[in-house]
C-alpha cells in the first residue's frame, strides 16, 4: 500500500465543500475548525481551507490539449479500481453532476487503457478520477 498523500485546497464555502466531498463523494470528515475541514479522500488527507476571496474570483485554470480534450490544469484526483470508477461515474451522473470532461475510455484495447472523467468542485478546483483496465499499466509507455 502506498503512503497517503496530503493536499490542502482553497474553498470559498466550507458548507459547500462538506456537501460536495462529504455527501456527494461520501468522504468521511476528520478534524475541523472554523476555517478548514479534513476529509478522508479515498484514503488520503484532503484539507479544504476557507478562502472567502474565491467567492468573487473562483480559481482560474490553464488548459492543455490531451488527445483532443481540453484538460484543466492544475487538477487532482485518485486512480480507482476499474469497477469502483464505473460505480462513481454512475453515482455522479445520477446526482446530476456537470462534468468538464464526460466519463469515457482512453486507449481502448491498447496498453494503458483507462477510464477518466473531470469535474469541478463548488470552488472551482478541478478533479480527475481515473482507472486502468490493467492497474499494472499505470506508468506504461
Amino acid at each position: 500500500m502506498l503512503p497517503p498523500f496530503h493536499l490542502a485546497i482553497p474553498v470559498h464555502d466550507l458548507a459547500a465543500a462538506r456537501r460536495f466531498y462529504g455527501e456527494l463523494f461520501g468522504c468521511r470528515e476528520g478534524r475541523s475548525a472554523a476555517a478548514w475541514v479534513d476529509f478522508d479522500f479515498f484514503g488520503h488527507q484532503l484539507v479544504a481551507h476557507l478562502d472567502a476571496r474565491l467567492a468573487d474570483a473562483p480559481h482560474q485554470t490553464s488548459r492543455n490539449d490531451v488527445d483532443g480534450k481540453d484538460v484543466p490544469v492544475p487538477h487532482f484526483g485518485v486512480v480507482l479500481e476499474w469497477d469502483a470508477w464505473h460505480r462513481l461515474a454512475d453515482r455522479l451522473r445520477a446526482a446530476g453532476v456537470r462534468f468538464e470532461i464526460e466519463p469515457g475510455i482512453r486507449f481502448a484495447g491498447e496498453v494503458g487503457e483507462q477510464a477518466t472523467m473531470f469535474l469541478y468542485d463548488p470552488s472551482g478546483n478541478a478533479l480527475e478520477f481515473k482507472a486502468f483496465k490493467d492497474p499494472s499499466q499505470l506508468f506504461a509507455t
